[in-house]
């Protein structure tokens, strides 16, 4: 094994790049003399660096450059070079089939993401609608592996491996310790479509309420959508708790450091979700047109976390990117801030108790 040389391509969203992490932990801990490289974003780079030592990282420019034949042809020469006995395609996408097509051809082991369709479009159908638990985003990636030979032994709880991040890496000084006694929780109210967004105006409300409710708190709020800012500028003028993360750290890295030191995240199904599950952080995820069954829930995230309202109609976006055929959003206008308020508050009790 010491020869051999796995590709694991994946250069979609940074919610799916972190969903892939306690995979590659698991592989590179099963499997120690194996050479794992991860092709995805540069974003992603602080989720894999320095994950095991036989995990690598390669970048694709968000540019465009690999968006073309000829940019693809230049990706696969790059990629040859470096001799992979075996390609895990962990997107399935045009680009990412294109190359394991090339590798396939050039008699490399090759497999691919399945990501269950068919059951997911039942699930999410109007009519006849089936509520059955989809495979996890974690097991379709771990099939692919074993398909290649490499079953995985689940081992992974945090990117700091049993620990926290440095927070005397973090630029300002109070960030620098954390007090036994404060509380800093995570409030990450964006996502990328409407219908997996909780209302702004409630989402205040659970700020305001949590900020009563524990008077030495630290509430960050995560996000760097031009709404969110004009949100976070109103609250943490008048809210003197509460602090805008993006003005406090620079990058990715510094983010997942202060994150890991949150006694929990309040997210969407977005990708702060999956940042904080890379990192060990307790979410308390609210869920509109998506469901956990769809086999997103963040890496040993618990269900009874989750805010969500039984209705007929949901799930009825895979991945949240359909209009409510409704035209009112109840799956998330129903959520009252009260709701989302108790499941905080039983994750902070239950961490108080152990």
């Amino acid at each position: 094994m010491k020869n051999e040389h796995l590709l694991i391509i994946r250069f979609s969203t940074l919610s799916d790049t972190a969903m892939l992490v306690p995979v590659v932990a698991s592989l590179a801990r099963s499997y120690p003399d194996l050479r794992v490289t991860v092709l995805s974003s540069a974003i992603s780079r602080p989720l894999f660096e320095g994950l095991a030592p036989n995990v690598g990282f390669m970048y694709v420019e968000n540019s465009g450059e690999y968006n073309s034949l000829p940019g693809l042809n230049a990706l696969y020469r790059r990629l040859k070079a470096k001799h992979f006995t075996a390609v895990a395609d962990m997107q399935n996408s045009v680009r990412s089939r294109y190359l394991r097509t090339r590798f396939k051809v050039d008699r490399t082991l090759v497999a691919h993401l399945d990501l269950h369709r068919a059951g997911k479009r039942r699930l999410v159908a109007k009519t006849h609608k089936r509520l059955v638990q989809q495979p996890t985003i974690f097991q379709n990636y771990a099939a692919v592996l074993s398909r290649l030979r490499y079953p995985i032994k689940w081992d992974f709880d945090s990117i700091f491996q049993g620990t926290k991040g440095n927070l005397r890496l973090l630029p300002e000084a109070w960030m620098r310790e954390k007090k036994p006694f404060q509380k800093w929780i995570g409030i990450a109210p964006s996502a990328l479509f409407p219908c997996l967004t909780y209302p702004i105006e409630k989402m205040e409300e659970v700020v305001d309420s949590l900020s009563r409710k524990h008077s030495n708190a630290k509430i960050f709020l995560m996000g760097t959508g031009v709404r969110e800012r004009q949100v976070f500028s109103r609250l943490s003028a008048h809210i003197p708790r509460c602090v805008i993360m993006a003005e406090l750290v620079k990058d990715l890295a510094e983010e997942l450091i202060l994150i890991s030191h949150m006694d929990v995240v309040v997210s969407m199904d977005s990708t702060y979700a999956h940042l904080a599950s890379s990192v060990g952080t307790p979410v308390v995820s609210i869920w509109g047109a998506t469901h956990p069954y769809l086999g997103y829930m963040g890496w040993q995230q618990q269900e009874e976390n989750a805010v969500q309202l039984s209705l007929p109609c949901r799930p009825c976006s895979i991945r949240g990117n359909k209009a409510c055929f409704r035209h009112d959003r109840m799956c998330l206008q129903g959520i009252t801030p009260d709701m989302i308020v108790e499941k905080v508050e039983k994750v902070i009790e239950n961490q108080n108790n152990n």
